[in-house]
């Protein structure tokens, strides 16, 4: 009996050796790389440990059967060099190596530097506003690898401080114009000293859908306005590319702009300027911080890990898990500029054909090539390999990048947070020299990225430099699973997928969007959509996201040209179906066949919105969430007006037919005089003004942008229950030509719901569903809508009983308004006639 009890004992004993077989290696920032790696004896460094088990499977040696096991303790890692991981480091499908955290421990791969020895600045600094030299501290930019470094971003703390810039806070100027013949960008003349004479000074601009950065040669003042030229590659790049242009617009406000990178813009708390000739760093601390104890870094390296396999010989079978890859450069727009297309993808060559057309395109009138921004983590010909519980804090521009010939990769459960760039970036986009317009066909079935899987991550203050990247990009990729993510506090799309801008053939397809959910995105730029589609993707399905809470952007080209759901150019073959937003503002432009659209918009069943985004398992990674700042957009119908000559009138069952197929009211119209005036919802009124135009070439077509003011009795009166049908009233009337007066109207109306709350209870006591005050020029639309069969007669005497501040309001109003032409003396408000039965 004892002699069986021992046999079974021992044979168990081997079992759980077999069982247990694999390879650990160990890793700590305590370590030394002359060590063995061992748990008692680990080494210093990630790189000494790959070597390792390098080594280990060029042996054959027996302990690796069940994997690799490179365990990392935690602590800070600083990567000075990018790590790369070579086909020679690969596992097999039954012995993976594992790069991952101990358990319960928080390992670092930085690419940072730490700043120390901050002193208070004590003598005069050249350049530095006198108002700002007593708050500002210094320190010198330290050596590494035996040189003075450069760098974009700096971390207080582990907040990113503001590179000094031109305008405080998050306001912005606008462009005076864009002058392409001298290639140069006129600016209002700002108040600093000798801009002239600063070396390394740089222009943020925004346009239309992007950014760009570029490196100012030459300041030639002018008197109130000044002229920037800059240098090369990125002068002739921002010169000759069409799309996207500076924005020059009277309707809707130029491109914004700030200057940045001059000592002289050190003027506000959070906000620093590196003088690299003189190895000096000067910060201006926010009131909580203590430059004395502060943790402060810059970042040096760009990549941390790099996985270089080749078609023949790709890297295979690796997991990382539990990694935190924190504090990355890029240095690319110091060097170059930054001059993108589309989510950050920088412009190597671009220009007009003049005339449009090639033989693929007849109608195509640009050009383009592309390369594409560092990432944390990059892989190029990498197979079964999986990226999961991390994160990725502090980065310069992206998170991670599957480049090319990634297949059978799962990238899940991490966490994205503070990501200048994309954080998830996925597929070829043309950036090995191919136009970007081209169809992807590669002759290797190795080359293609697919079977991927992007699935419960946490997205958030992503793409906060270059605001025109988005949350997770994919570009030619098939079979790839976006899934059950979360993203948030994005500058432009959530989720971008295709490439090409064509429904030809290519090699996209069996591609999902499932269960994501996306929320306060296009803080900054427009001509997005929670889920923005491109090109032919047979089989493809954007099923069950719950989409909500756009950013009023302050500085959009169109401020209507936002999308829940946007199908552009060429998109094809998609199912898009069970998708929850609080409207149908979706978009499907320029489209290809086989589109299936069923079940969208706010009807859809609540069961969407809480099933979408991360699984419960993985919702702790939300406690990350960042802080939300602005107002939030809701579609609302439009106001385009006609404007006929003086006693012509408008072919009025024309204008009808136009709407109709335009999925228009055709009954919208109201009129006054030789004025008529559309009020309706529009797919897109950029397009559908230059279609009014075309049909109604004569006619002066006016698009009213700018609404500046909304009443709504769900937002501002106690009792929210809102009819079920409404009547509209429509007025016009001018603002007076006083410059000053006009900006007093727009301050009164922009503070009214605080200042003057009377006037809110007056609307709600008249039951006004809605009032909206919309502005083209001087030239205001006031729309009130009430419940259907009601009379504004009956009605509007409610907003003034008992409330003398209205008659208060009315009375102050009427020095700021006057009657358009055409109007008698001493008129001012018109009515437009609904014109439902002609």
């Amino acid at each position: 009996m004892m002699k069986r009890l021992l046999s079974c004992q021992m044979l168990v004993f081997i079992l759980f050796a077999q069982l247990s077989m694999a390879a650990d290696v160990y890793v700590s920032p305590t370590g030394s790389d002359f060590n063995n790696g061992s748990k008692e004896k680990p080494f210093a460094t990630l790189n000494r440990a790959l070597r390792k088990a390098r080594d280990l499977r060029r042996l054959n040696d027996a302990s690796v059967k069940e994997g690799i096991h490179i365990i990392l303790r935690g602590g800070n890692y600083q990567v000075l060099e990018t790590i790369v991981i070579k086909p020679e480091d690969n596992g097999t499908r039954e012995s993976s190596t594992f790069i991952e955290a101990a358990p319960d421990e928080k390992p670092v791969l930085s690419g940072g530097v730490q700043i120390n020895n901050w002193k208070k600045v004590t003598t005069v600094v050249s350049g530095l506003q006198k108002n700002s030299q007593s708050n500002i501290w210094v320190a010198d930019v330290p050596m590494v690898n035996g040189n003075v470094f450069n760098f974009r971003q700096l971390w207080v703390n582990d907040m990113k401080a503001v590179r000094a810039k031109s305008s405080n806070g998050d306001a912005m100027l606008r462009i005076l114009n864009w002058n392409k013949a001298e290639a140069a960008c006129v600016i209002p003349t700002l108040p600093f000293s000798n801009l002239d004479k600063t070396s390394g000074l740089e222009l943020f601009i925004h346009q239309w859908w992007e950014i760009a950065n570029l490196r100012v040669k030459k300041v030639q003042v002018m008197g109130d306005s000044t002229k920037l030229f800059f240098h090369q590659p990125e002068s002739k790049i921002q010169n000759e590319h069409p799309w996207p242009a500076p924005w020059i617009s009277k309707e809707t406000g130029n491109s914004a702009f700030y200057l940045t990178n001059a000592i002289q813009f050190l003027d506000e708390p959070g906000e620093w300027y590196l003088d690299a000739a003189n190895k000096k760093i000067y910060y201006w601390p926010r009131s909580n911080e203590n430059l004395a104890a502060a943790k402060v870094i810059a970042p040096f390296t760009e990549t941390l890990i790099s996985m270089e396999g080749t078609i023949d010989n790709p890297v295979k079978n690796l997991v990382i898990e539990g990694i935190s890859f924190q504090h990355t450069g890029w240095l690319r727009p110091s060097r170059q500029g930054h001059v993108p297309h589309q989510i950050g993808l920088f412009m190597t060559e671009a220009y007009k054909l003049k005339p449009a057309g090639t033989k693929a395109k007849p109608g195509l009138d640009n050009q383009a090539w592309v390369g594409r921004q560092t990432a944390a983590v990059e892989m190029s010909y990498a197979v079964r390999t999986r990226v999961k519980n991390c994160s990725f804090l502090h980065l310069a521009a992206t998170g991670i990048d599957l480049k090319k010939g990634v297949q059978d990769n799962m990238t899940k459960n991490n966490l994205f947070s503070d990501i200048g760039g994309t954080a998830i970036l996925a597929g070829n986009y043309g950036d090995e020299g191919r136009e970007i317009h081209m169809p992807f066909h590669p002759k290797d079935e190795r080359e293609k990225c697919d079977v991927i899987f992007i699935e419960n991550n946490f997205i958030t203050n992503a793409t906060n430099e270059d605001w025109g990247t988005v949350g997770i990009g994919c570009g030619f990729v098939s079979r790839t699973s976006i899934r059950h993510n979360e993203i948030e506090n994005v500058s432009y799309s959530g989720i971008s997928l295709g490439w090409g801008w064509s429904a030809e053939e290519n090699m996209m397809k069996g591609n999902r969007i499932v269960a994501n959910k996306i929320h306060h995105f296009g803080k900054w730029n427009y001509d997005c959509a929670g889920i923005y589609t491109l090109s032919a993707q047979p089989g493809s399905i954007i099923e069950d996201n719950y989409i909500d809470s756009i950013y009023k952007s302050p500085i959009a080209h169109l401020p209507s040209h936002w999308f829940y759901i946007y199908n552009d150019e060429g998109s094809s073959h998609f199912s898009v179906k069970n998708n929850w937003t609080p409207s149908q503002k979706y978009l499907q432009n320029a489209n290809g066949p086989g589109n299936v659209w069923s079940n969208n918009g706010p009807q859809v069943h609540d069961s969407v919105k809480q099933n979408a985004g991360l699984e419960k398992r993985f919702q702790y990674l939300t406690a990350n969430k960042t802080p939300k700042s602005g107002v939030i957009n809701e579609e609302h119908s439009e106001v385009i007006e006609l404007v006929v000559k003086e006693g012509q009138a408008l072919d009025v069952a024309k204008l009808k037919q136009v709407l109709a197929q335009n999925n228009m009211d055709s009954n919208a119209i109201y009129q006054w005089q030789n004025h008529y005036v559309i009020f309706d919802k529009v797919q897109d009124i950029g397009v559908m003004q230059g279609r009014l135009q075309n049909r109604f070439p004569e006619t002066e077509v006016r698009v009213y942008h700018d609404m500046f003011y909304e009443y709504s009795k769900k937002k501002h009166c106690t009792d929210k229950t809102v009819a079920k049908e409404w009547d509209h009233i429509l007025l016009t009337a001018n603002l007076v030509a006083d410059e000053k007066l006009q900006k007093e109207y727009l301050a009164y109306h922009a503070t009214q719901f605080e200042k003057w709350p009377e006037i809110a209870k007056g609307f709600c006591n008249a039951d006004f569903q809605q009032l909206l005050l919309f502005r083209n020029g001087r030239q205001l639309v006031l729309v009130i809508s009430i419940p259907k069969g009601e009379s504004l007669d009956k009605l509007n005497p409610r907003t003034t009983a008992n409330n003398p501040r209205v008659d208060d309001w009315n009375k102050i109003m009427k020095k700021y308004q006057e009657g358009i032409k055409g109007t008698k003396p001493g008129e001012t408000w018109v009515f437009l006639k609904p014109m439902n039965n002609e």
